[in-house]
């Protein structure tokens, strides 16, 4: 195990280095006050308008109702468990991106996921299926299936679905349309914007965020990543499979979100 006072540990984990981080309720300040051979342990305060997490003073204890941070513990310990190795592990593929010689972009959604139905007999441990539901947008009943769908599968504690279209490479302007949405459950999203991000100075908050220049990031990295495929299996120079995909990351780089 390597020791916490070394260099790797010290550049963010320094009684010097304080770091702070925006939340649903305010700003928190998370502190490592030293660092033994052992273990850097943190100290975290906040500065909050109104949050679940913070006192009535500083540093002082939480009064406020629990109900919101119980809700995130309940929705993240679904995703929780323990693990040896590949011992625990479980993987729900969907998608054959490529093999000898070809890509398989091309085929849809329905030829895809079957292909992934087909493996997990092969190791049930590991491998799993991914449900889903196919929903034609031009009939009402077609889409209000999918919805009452989505909303039992997030009501039992689901995070949510990925809406993607069923021809899966669809051509839309000078290049393709977004090859997926998520649409994540109300209680999953209290891992990601806080535990009270229902609340509504937080929900206007949220909603006024501008969403064009992620979907345009979105767009082209689904472009590069084709193309970084299409390079590998026409055998081209390892520097040009490379050149898409650190393109790719050149792009991952960009002041956005990261939570969108």
């Amino acid at each position: 195990m390597p020791n916490a006072t070394e260099l790797g540990f010290l550049l963010h984990k320094h009684r010097d280095r304080a770091q702070s981080f925006d939340v649903a309720g305010g700003t928190a300040h998370v502190l490592w006050p030293e660092a033994t051979a052992d273990g850097a342990p943190s100290r975290c305060c906040s500065r909050s308008t109104r949050s679940p997490w913070s006192g009535a003073g500083t540093g002082g204890a939480v009064t406020a109702s629990r109900s919101p941070s119980t809700r995130t513990t309940d929705a993240y310990r679904r995703y929780v468990w323990p693990t040896s190795q590949l011992q625990g592990v479980q993987l729900a593929p969907f998608q054959l991106l490529a093999s000898e010689g070809r890509t398989w972009a091309e085929h849809d959604q329905g030829w895809h996921l079957d292909l992934a139905d087909r493996l997990v007999p092969a190791d049930s441990d590991l491998l799993r299926s991914t449900r889903r539901i196919r929903v034609d947008t031009g009939d009402r009943a077609s889409v209000r299936a999918g919805v009452q769908w989505w909303e039992g599968l997030t009501a039992a504690g689901g995070e949510g679905m990925v809406v993607e279209p069923f021809a899966n490479l669809v051509p839309a302007g000078r290049g393709y349309a977004q090859p997926g949405i998520k649409v994540r459950g109300r209680q999953y999203l209290r891992i990601i914007y806080g535990p009270d991000y229902t609340e509504p100075q937080h929900l206007e908050r949220l909603r006024a965020r501008a969403l064009g220049h992620k979907r345009s990031l979105a767009a082209r990295e689904y472009a590069l990543g084709l193309e970084s495929l299409e390079r590998a299996v026409r055998r081209e120079p390892l520097w040009r499979v490379h050149e898409a995909v650190f393109a790719v990351l050149a792009l991952e780089s960009e002041p956005v979100d990261p939570r969108l």
